[in-house]
This record gives structure tokens, sequence and C-alpha cells, in this order.
């Protein structure tokens, strides 16, 4: 059978998964929501990709992890390779833009930024502390406008005149939109404003400080915003580049280095029907009072970490 690798990016907001063949085709993709459950959202994702794969021609031969669960994930997947999430969006985009010099990915609660010199990163920050200008922040600006968040940026493209909204603060954002719309602000221009707000907000914090320079590739959920792509070409001066699989490069840079591992076993998607349980242990050896996380598959522990001594060591 031929070779391929699954790899898994599991934020807090989306789950994303690719199956790559040997030459970096795509063979099977899914996007879920992960609904604050990592674990759940992995064993509900791998049936759907079996479906899409031609298991009688092609097996995994290694998985790739990345996202903030990486760890987690990783450990139940029996993953070849575990990866940051900068490492991955890297890799990925590489792969389809090899003269990509700036990276925008803005997900569903996080953001970041990563520069690229001759196939090397050379710079990235992130913001994982503030959820305004993330996906959330839309989501939760488009369910008090009364719209959809699939639907911004179709209206936001056409206002003439975008309201500013102060969007430093998703609390100040929210404020700023209610006040605009009592003052007689139309929702388009308030849309639009919303749009403009997250780039602002963006290239301030994130980007602050950065050189950003053309190629530009934009990915993440909110890639998917064609109000956002078009307020990032005002503000940068530059097109934006915004691939049809933007929301799974993650997950396509945790497979090709998955890949690059050269392991050849064979994963099975079975592991969708077999229980992992998570238990949290607080340690009182030391001054350190460590959590530390143990996964169990079944009655047997297959791993622990959190522990900063060998006093907390948890063995298998």
């Amino acid at each position: 059978m031929t070779k391929s690798f699954l790899g898994l990016d599991i934020g807090s907001i989306s789950t994303k998964g690719v199956v790559i063949d040997e030459e970096n085709n795509i063979l099977s993709s899914e996007y879920i929501w992960t609904k604050g459950d990592p674990i759940g959202a992995v064993k509900r994702l791998l049936p759907i990709m079996e479906q899409q794969m031609d298991t009688e021609n092609y097996r995994v031969a290694a998985v790739g992890v990345t996202g903030s669960a990486r760890k987690l994930i990783g450990t139940i997947t029996g993953a070849a390779v575990v990866k940051n999430e900068i490492t991955a969006h890297a890799i990925g985009t590489m792969s389809l833009y090899p003269e990509v010099r700036t990276i925008f990915e803005i997900g569903g609660q996080d953001s970041k930024i990563i520069l690229i010199e001759n196939g090397f990163v050379v710079d990235y920050a992130m913001n994982t502390l503030c959820a305004a200008g993330t996906g959330a922040f839309l989501s939760s600006q488009a369910e008090r406008l009364g719209v959809g968040v699939e639907d911004f940026g179709d209206i936001a493209l056409t206002s003439e005149k975008p309201t500013r909204i102060a969007a430093r603060c998703t609390v100040f954002a929210e404020s700023d939109l209610i006040h605009k719309a009592q003052i007689g602000h139309t929702k388009k221009d308030i849309i639009a404003g919303l749009c403009r707000a997250v780039v602002t907000n963006y290239l301030n914090n994130v980007g602050k400080g950065k050189k950003i320079s053309p190629p530009i590739v934009f990915q993440g959920g909110v890639s998917k915003n064609v109000g956002v792509i078009k307020a990032f070409e005002d503000a940068v001066g530059s097109p934006i580049t915004v691939d049809e699989n933007s929301h799974l490069i993650g997950a396509l840079g945790a497979a090709i280095l998955a890949e690059k591992t050269k392991v050849d076993g064979d994963f099975k998607f079975g592991i969708a029907e077999i229980d992992f349980i998570t238990r949290g242990v607080e340690c009182a050896k030391c001054a350190n009072n460590c959590e530390i996380i143990c996964v169990y598959r079944g009655d047997e522990l297959i791993d622990s970490w959190g522990n900063k001594c060998e006093k907390g060591a948890i063995r298998k």
C-alpha cells in the first residue's frame, strides 16, 4: 500500500485534519469545532477523514500534530512529531508558496505573524492574551448585529464610508459599536469598520515593529472574510494571497513534518473508538505544588506532564 501522512491542528476553537500523499497532495481534509473538548473533537474528526480516504490503496505511515492541544493529542495518536504552530504554519505555507516572506494568521482566539527570509523563519510574534481582532471577536459582533459572520465580508465590501471602531479591546469595541449604531451609522458601515478595526489591531499589536514584505499570505479562519482581506490590502499597500485551504495550513504543515520523520508505521483511524481519559493530580511533594496531567487509555496510564521536578514524576 502507498504511504500517506496525517496532520492534525487542534486549536481552542477549531480542529483541522489533513492527509497527504508523498507528493504533498491532499487526500482527505476536514474542519470541525473543538467545543472545548480536544479529545472528543479528534474522535469526531477521524471517522470523517477515514470516509474520504482510499483506505484500500493508502495507509497512514505517520502522524504530525500541532496547535494548542498538540501534546495531549500527540499522546493519544502516537504522533511521530509534535510541533508548535509557528513551525507548522511556516512549513505548510512554504510548501504552497515557496517565495512567501510574510504570513498573517488570525484564528479563533489568537493571531500570529511569521517573517521568512530565504526559506527560514527569521522572526515571529503571537497574540494569545486578548481576543480582540480574532474570529471569536468577529463572531460575537456579528451576533450582536444580527448578521451571519459568513456574510460579514460581502457586506463590508458594499460600504463606501467604513465607521471608525475602537478595537484595542473587545469591551471597548462593543461599547463603540453600540454608540455608533445609536447615533445613526449604517450596519454595512459598522461591519466594514469592524473589518478595518481587526486589521488595525493586528498591525498595531502582533505586527508592531515588524518588517512586512511581500509576498504576503493570509491564513486562519478569518482569512475567509473578504472584508478583512480588503482592509489588509489597503493598510499594507500590497496584494494578499489567500489559499483555498487557508484554514488547513497548520494541519498541512504537521502532515509534511510527519513525512520528514521517515517513520513508517500503520496508524489506525479506529483509535476514535478507544476511551481516553485525562485526570489532574496536584503534587504537594515540594513548594512548586505542580498540577500534573495524566492521560489514560482505558485504565492504562500512557503519559503525564506538568511536573517541574522529579518528585512529581508519575511513571507509566
